[in-house]
């Protein structure tokens, strides 16, 4: 299941232009994250943005689960009718 998975991901990632955006998006995120773990001590406005950040990942995280199972749903639907 692991594997269909990461399939179709890959496959979403080259043909949906939305969820291509989103995969983008969170990656941007992921990385400014790593910078700010990265540093020994964050001021308070660096504590705020963390958090923001990964509340933001989350909802894009969500986003793109949500269209893998429309995905997934679409495509059994058409495996049955077949």
């Amino acid at each position: 299941m692991v594997h269909i998975q990461e399939d179709l991901k890959r496959t979403l990632s080259e043909s949906n232009e939305e969820y291509r955006k989103l995969l983008a998006e969170h990656a941007s995120c992921e990385s400014r994250l790593q910078e700010l773990q990265g540093k020994a001590v964050l001021d308070e406005t660096e504590r705020v943005e963390s958090v923001n950040i990964k509340k933001q990942k989350l909802h894009l995280k969500d986003r793109m689960e949500a269209i893998l199972r429309q995905y997934m749903e679409r495509a059994s639907g058409a495996g049955v009718r077949s």
